[in-house]
């Protein structure tokens, strides 16, 4: 069988599972898996809240749990990972023992002990695994966060730090535990594991540095507490009761806050410390939005940070429109009008940067109703836009996403993913982790690429519009040395390249600019021997290049959907490309699990189970309707 009917083939297959696949409402919903961080939180959450009937759950989420293990004893948050992730093994341990269904003496419990002890114990864990073991008593409150004052909320906008300086997702967890960390609240019950015999003290040096670096945070903190001119009791309740307002006025309507579930179970824990019950509606609620995240792989549960609904159905519905399913077919009508049914109409934490323009984005899951971002807006546009020129409902939905989406652009010229101007590095000095990409929300290669992607095929924007040109002016200042770019919510820098190449063909820059030639030679220099491409996520961690040694099906989707891009003719190198990517579907194995959606760096890697279908059909739809096959 020649490449174009293998191509032809592939897409009737692909096309005719994800027809089949659809929900009643039009909605596609696959999972969205991380790693353990998720199931062993729930675990903990149950015995905390001494809930009697949720056995069964929690015998399920103790067998992936340990599923996951290495035989080093170790968790891993990607699978290539060297040696181990000493957060998700605290986490795996601590859950565990905390399930009451696994023994302490269980040689693979001794060996993830022995793991953490190589590691220098607790106290070198990440940040949100410091926060869950101070928070059920096993460590004491960390000294960075102790020095912030939940006064923090009073301090006006003008302040050269304020919490809303932090992107919106990162206040959904720090706004509840800095209420825990500052009435010193730990919760443990009869059945807590004690692990305090892990806490391994930092070094001199380390322990000097981080002083060093909290010196100026604390100076500063003093003194604008000083300008507070209340009395300090006062001050406090009022602080407590903006951040109680805080969370509650972000719960949606399923008992989420902010549609996550690891912000809500930090939540849990700041309406315990506020003085709410166990049987508190907000807290029940709570519970039982988390649990309906529930996902089932095969044999296996687990629980969903956050499932990716909005984000998969836009996807896929623009990208069978592009394989060719018509516009006016039942399943798009379908899945169009769950799109449409999920555009926003609140004003969420983006309008405080951005006041002036009506609500008109879409968020990333199907029970987020003031939380969009730039990547499901664009999404969800292109599926709707064939629809725009025969219903005005759907032409005013239309308009409006465009407008909230140009009224989002940063100053320096790209767009990041929530919020607009988010990226004041005066915090910077916290001694804090991946601080530029956690706790801010700059412009990013990914997002801006794909809005131009957008802006420019869909959209009659002129070329030589401001919009466009600052758009690439970014793109010039952020390129590497080797031509590729940083992408933030993919893996990696293949991600990011795509998207930048694909976004700025879109607005006409020509394949001659440098910009686009020196992207093209670098993703030709990393294809692998089989054709295909593959990026670890260590790139992530190191901020650079790092091949899997392997290639993915979306990967090389990416790498192929840029190459496509900028030729008029199926090169030698595109060809080989293409029968990797068909290979690697054929073969369905762990290349197609491999995580490829970024979350935390270094701390959360996603495996979204709907993209061994998005950018396959979109690259070999590309391949086939540019070249005419």
């Amino acid at each position: 069988m020649n490449t174009v009917n293998k191509i032809n083939e592939k897409l009737k297959d692909m096309i005719s599972n994800l027809l089949s696949a659809q929900s009643d409402n039009g909605a596609w919903n696959f999972c969205f898996e991380g790693s353990i961080m998720t199931d062993a939180y729930m675990i903990i959450l149950i015995r905390t809240l001494k809930i009697k009937d949720e056995e069964i759950l929690i015998k399920s989420l103790v067998e992936r749990i340990k599923s996951k293990q290495a035989p080093s004893g170790a968790w891993k948050v990607y699978p290539d990972e060297d040696k181990g992730n000493l957060s998700a093994t605290i986490e795996g341990y601590f859950s565990l023992l905390y399930s009451g269904y696994v023994a302490k003496e269980a040689t693979y419990m001794r060996k993830a002990e022995h793991f953490i002890r190589e590691k220098r114990g607790l106290a070198k864990s990440d940040w949100l695994t410091k926060m869950m073991l101070a928070l059920t008593g096993q460590i004491k409150w960390p000294s960075i966060i102790k020095i912030i004052p939940i006064e923090i909320m009073l301090f006006p906008k003008w302040s050269p730090i304020t919490i809303y300086q932090l992107v919106g997702y990162a206040r959904a967890h720090w706004i509840p535990i800095l209420i825990c960390s500052n009435l010193n609240k730990s919760f443990v019950t009869p059945q807590t594991p004690n692990i305090s015999h892990l806490q391994e003290g930092l070094s001199d040096s380390e322990n000097e540095r981080i002083l060093e670096e909290m010196q100026n945070l604390q100076l500063y903190f003093k003194n604008a507490l000083k300008k507070l001119s209340e009395a300090p009791e006062v001050l406090k309740q009022k602080a407590l009761s903006k951040a109680e307002d805080y969370i509650i006025e972000r719960i949606e309507e399923n008992g989420t806050m902010y549609s996550y579930f690891s912000a809500s179970f930090f939540m849990v824990f700041a309406l315990f410390g506020l003085g709410y019950d166990r049987k508190h509606p907000l807290i029940q609620n709570a519970f039982q939005g988390m649990k309906s995240y529930l996902c089932r792989n095969a044999d296996q549960v687990f629980i969903q940070n956050s499932p990716s609904t909005v984000w998969d159905t836009a996807l896929l519905t623009a990208a069978l429109q592009q394989a060719g399913v018509p516009h006016q077919h039942a399943s798009i009508l379908n899945a169009n009008n769950y799109l449409f049914s999920r555009q926003h109409q609140k004003y969420g934490d983006w309008a405080i940067k951005n006041p002036d323009v009506t609500p008109g984005g879409w968020g990333f899951s199907d029970i987020n109703t003031f939380v969009p971002d730039i990547d499901d807006t664009t999404a969800a546009l292109r599926a709707i836009t064939p629809l725009t020129q025969t219903n005005i409902l759907y032409k005013e939905a239309w308009n409006k996403g465009v407008e909230w989406i140009l009224s989002m652009q940063n100053d320096d010229g790209g767009w990041s993913a929530f919020e607009k101007n988010t990226d004041n590095y005066l915090l910077s000095f916290i001694p804090f982790k991946y601080e530029d990409r956690v706790l801010f929300d700059p412009s990013t290669a990914d997002l801006t690429g794909r809005t131009l992607y957008f802006l420019g095929e869909y959209t009659t924007i002129p070329m030589e519009s401001e919009i466009f040109q600052i758009a690439k002016e970014w793109f010039e200042r952020n390129q590497e040395v080797n031509g590729s770019w940083y992408g933030r919510w993919g893996n990696c820098y293949i991600y990011g390249t795509w998207a930048a190449v694909t976004g700025l063909k879109a607005i006409g820059v020509s394949n001659d600019d440098p910009v686009i030639s020196l992207a093209v030679k670098w993703l030709l220099s990393i294809q692998n021997e089989d054709g295909g491409w593959g990026e670890s996520c260590a790139s992530d961690i190191k901020k650079r290049y790092i091949p899997l040694n392997q290639s993915t099906p979306s990967q090389t989707a990416w790498a192929l959907d840029a190459l496509i891009t900028v030729s008029e003719t199926p090169t030698p190198k595109i060809e080989s490309g293409i029968q990797a990517l068909l290979s690697l579907l054929e073969a369905d194995d762990w290349r197609s699990t491999y995580p490829t959606g970024a979350g935390i760096p270094g701390g959360y890697y996603i495996h979204y189970h709907s993209y061994k279908y998005i950018w396959p059909l979109q690259a070999l739809s590309h391949y086939k309707n540019k070249y005419d096959m």
